[in-house]
């Protein structure tokens, strides 16, 4: 029973929080800044008021696909967020021109995390099939490199959570200082970039339950031994 409740809980925490975050999303997209700025002028302003003036801003097809590229140095803005008007979109570019800012200022998780990436991607690709050799060969030592690839994964993980959140923290400072949005509007703002972040709080959550749940299973497999 313990382990239907597990996998229950794996499988509804992200359905969740996307959940959420769409819904938040869909709903303050529908509210048009007092402003009347574009996504993608929000974006051009912020970025130019901390002098980021090297740093583009372009369209990318789909839906909340909006991302900062800090090797091409650009903000890249889902088609209804670079054209809209929207409290949703004003939200969703001041945090991504807050990575901008992270990457300007050299910011320690930021840096940290792009260290972490090639071994992360590593052991997010390897961990599954060395667990699943050390569980069908009955190999604990398979299972243990599994968890340390794993581990690497659920580190990237935890230290993407602290770059969230300051890149959100970040965007709420912009958009306020430089007039983006009026007071009245903070709070719908704030509910969108919160939304955002439950996402990764939701994904380190699920890699950090599987992660324990493996690391038992080596414990009591040497245990039996």
């Amino acid at each position: 029973m313990g382990f239907i409740v597990y996998f229950i809980l794996l499988l509804i925490i992200p359905i969740w929080a996307q959940m959420r975050v769409k819904g938040a999303y869909k709903k303050y997209s529908q509210v048009h800044a007092s402003s009347g700025m574009t996504g993608a002028q929000v974006a051009r302003k912020i970025l130019d008021d901390n002098g980021l003036y090297d740093v583009r801003v372009e369209e990318t097809k789909g839906m909340l696909t909006d991302h900062y590229d800090p090797r091409s140095k650009v903000v890249r803005l889902s088609t209804d967020n670079y054209f809209g008007t929207s409290v949703a979109g004003a939200a969703v570019a001041a945090h991504e021109v807050g990575h901008a800012i992270q990457d300007a200022e050299n910011y320690a998780f930021l840096r940290f995390r792009h260290a972490l990436v090639p071994v992360a991607s590593f052991g997010s690709n390897a961990s599954f099939f060395l667990i699943l050799a050390g569980i069908l060969l009955g190999a604990s030592n398979f299972i243990l490199l599994g968890i340390f690839a794993m581990a690497a994964a659920v580190l990237f993980q935890l230290v993407t959570l602290p770059v969230e959140f300051n890149a959100s923290s970040r965007a709420m400072e912009q958009i306020v200082s430089t007039g983006v949005i009026r007071n009245d509007e903070e709070r719908d703002t704030r509910k969108v970039l919160n939304a955002a972040a439950l996402t990764y709080v939701a994904g380190a959550l699920v890699a950090l339950l599987e992660l324990v749940r493996f690391i038992l299973m080596y414990i009591g497999m040497n245990n039996d031994d």
